[in-house]
């Protein structure tokens, strides 16, 4: 029989190793977390720099389909277009997007430097001025002064 000393030190270490246990669980569980989210942002920004080779790619598993079913041309057998209008009408759209992606980003740029919501407030100088006149007398002390500074050292 253990002793009422000895179960609760039995019971205290338990605690202590379920403690750590769920400290590692929860700091794993954060890094895996962070993994994951950068992981998904990397994904992001991938798949929208290269939504062209996804469309390709796309094209040229499906080609059968495509040429079958979604081609523009497949009354026109001599054209020998195989889905390829369909395939360029998808590029042409992917860029059209692009471009219109871009502006949106230029104008959020330009609305954000130029704020055009508010209004611009005129501002009136007055047409009076006040004119000084200085006089134009030369002060001989001034030349005296800078003429005996850039003299050369004279030699004894």
């Amino acid at each position: 029989m253990h002793s009422l000393r000895e179960k609760h030190t039995i019971y205290n270490d338990s605690k202590k190793q379920q403690l750590q246990l769920s400290l590692v669980i929860s700091v794993t569980f954060a890094q895996m977390l962070k993994r994951i989210i950068a992981i998904c942002l990397l994904v992001a920004l991938i798949s929208s720099n290269f939504s062209r080779f996804f469309i390709y790619a796309g094209f040229e598993l499906n080609h059968k389909y495509i040429a079958e079913n979604l081609c523009i041309n497949k009354n026109k057998p001599w054209m020998h277009c195989n889905g390829k209008c369909f395939f360029m009408r998808k590029i042409k759209e992917a860029q059209d997007n692009e471009k219109k992606q871009d502006r949106a980003d230029q104008q959020n740029h330009y609305q954000e430097a130029l704020p055009v919501s508010q209004p611009v407030s005129t501002i009136a100088f007055a047409t009076q001025s006040l004119k000084i006149t200085y006089p134009n007398t030369a002060t001989p002390e001034t030349i005296q002064r800078s003429y005996s500074i850039l003299l050369p050292p004279k030699v004894a």
